[in-house]
């Protein structure tokens, strides 16, 4: 490596060191090379960013630019995917943009929404890395970006057939990242294994990256030593051509130690989830309350039982979120076999367990699975039966040896938390409710009127695509409307009553 190199290196890394100190705010192109965010956390990035953008857009005291203050303002203040989307969606309606870094700002939305779980964003980031590598960069440098762009567009591909399979599918920043590290280190033993005879030098490692990333792998001793839950301890039948395709399949799996989510800060928490559900306060404290003096997070199985509307859905994924753990959210209307249990590999549709699959996706040994409408889970007995499934997950003594038929050996599934929303108890087997903590979700009450009709109003502005500073707040008289024809209950009631609202709304400004 020539001294130039090095230089380069050097220049790197120790603007990565003052990024995680919270010293450096990485560049768009250094997050695309793999820089952590500033202190190494994506709120804090989005907070800082979306400050600092702020005071330089008010500088400039130009007509048409109060909008993307207004949105810059409110995700400083917030930050979330919403928030994201409304920055764009100002930056639309910028006319004059001299001086300001919009094509900085665009590819910065764009990198934030990718790691919120938006799958086109994250085939269009796979897209600008691949472009950067095509750059007039060292070797190493170019090999290292292609190697990245090609894990960002797995994920992209992963992403997209989880929706399209209905499967929603949350993650972390954390646990996206780990995702994309793994998948880099696959695509480069899988495209430089065959064409070297040597692995490279700790010199030659690309810059931005830790060395351990291009180490060699850990012996199965060392990796059954290290902290954290060996899942997958072995591959059955791995002597036939399938059980070969499987062990493959699972070689970063078998035998590692994966970690377990940590505990945070529960009373933050509290306060943020009532912040947002002042209604549910007994609920929250009931699910913290469970979680307190543990080293790290695990859910007992739990039903939020609630009526349609009541806002159950998205508290269950709102407090995965808070929790920082990483969590798929299955529909379960239309589910009736027991292929969530896994299928065997004989079979051409053969794939693991639900929650080995939500294990291997997330790197870690214990993710949240929420299961939406669990009372919709059909009852018939073809092909194996969903609830008889779940009721070998939730016992302790059967999920840490489940045999998955894919896997064709036992797995380690105890620490997996489930978590459930249910608008009535009465289809769910007696059985599968004996083993779950029942929680009545309530509806949200007339008092909460403003709170809700507020967030709703704005929210759909965005939604939309409309400049949200139409979001005026509610007057008196139309609140007064509104409390007339809804006295608490469903949430979808409320968003339908506040869509007239806002159509009237427009309607009166358009007669003007």
């Amino acid at each position: 490596m020539t001294d130039e190199l090095r230089s380069q290196d050097h220049h790197f890394q120790r603007r990565q060191k003052a990024a995680i100190a919270g010293l450096h705010l990485p560049t768009a192109e250094e997050l695309l090379r793999g820089m952590p965010f500033f202190h190494d956390d994506l709120a804090e990035d989005i907070r800082e960013y979306a400050s600092r953008l702020s005071g330089r857009v008010k500088k400039r005291k130009r007509t048409g630019l109060e909008f993307l203050a207004t949105a810059l303002d409110e995700l400083a203040v917030e930050p979330s995917e919403d928030g994201v989307l409304a920055v764009e969606a100002a930056l639309d309606l910028i006319n004059d943009a001299q001086g300001l870094p919009v094509a900085e700002c665009r590819l910065r939305c764009r990198l934030y929404r990718a790691f919120f779980g938006d799958g086109h964003a994250t085939a269009l980031i796979a897209g600008e890395i691949a472009y950067l590598a095509s750059g007039k960069l060292r070797p190493g440098d170019s090999r290292h970006l292609l190697w990245r762009s090609l894990s960002w567009a797995a994920q992209a591909r992963i992403l997209d057939t989880r929706q399209r399979a209905g499967v929603s599918v949350q993650r972390s920043a954390e646990w996206f990242e780990l995702e994309v590290r793994a998948s880099e280190e696959h695509f480069r033993n899988a495209i430089t294994s065959p064409m070297v005879d040597e692995p490279e030098s700790k010199d030659s490692a690309p810059a931005g990256f830790a060395v351990a990333t291009w180490e060699k792998e850990p012996s199965e001793d060392e990796t059954s030593l290290t902290g954290g839950v060996v899942v997958i301890s072995d591959i059955g039948n791995d002597t036939t051509a399938e059980g070969k395709r499987v062990e493959k399949e699972f070689a970063n799996l078998k035998r590692r130690s994966l970690p377990l989510p940590g505990m945070p800060e529960l009373t933050v928490i509290r306060a943020h989830l009532i912040a947002e559900y002042p209604y549910a306060a007994a609920v929250i404290d009931d699910v913290l309350k469970s979680l307190g003096g543990r080293p790290t997070v695990y859910l007992k199985p739990t039903v939020l039982l609630g009526a349609p509307g009541s806002g159950k859905t998205r508290f269950a994924r709102r407090l995965a979120e808070e929790l920082n753990t990483p969590f798929d959210l299955i529909s379960c209307g239309g589910l009736s076999d027991g292929a969530i249990g896994g299928t065997a590999r004989r079979w051409s549709s053969g794939e693991p367990s639900l929650p080995v699959m939500a294990v291997r996706r997330h790197k870690c040994a214990g993710p949240v699975v929420i299961l939406d409408e669990i009372e919709k889970i059909a009852t018939s007995r073809r092909n194996g039966n969903m609830h008889d499934v779940l009721i070998g997950l939730f016992e302790p003594e059967t999920s840490s040896r489940w045999h998955d038929p894919y896997v064709q050996a036992h797995c380690d599934l105890s620490h997996v938390s489930w978590l459930m929303t249910a608008n009535s108890l009465e289809p769910i087997p007696a059985p599968l409710r004996d083993r779950c903590r029942v929680l009545p979700f309530p509806d949200p009450g007339a008092e909460q009127l403003p709170l809700f009709a507020a967030r709703i109003l704005e929210q759909q502005y965005i939604d939309t695509g409309h400049d949200p500073r139409w979001a005026t707040p509610l007057e008196g008289f139309e609140l007064d409307a509104l409390a007339k024809v809804w006295t608490g209950g469903s949430l979808r009631r409320l968003e339908r009553l506040v869509e007239g609202l806002r159509e009237a709304r427009e309607h009166a400004r358009r007669q003007q």
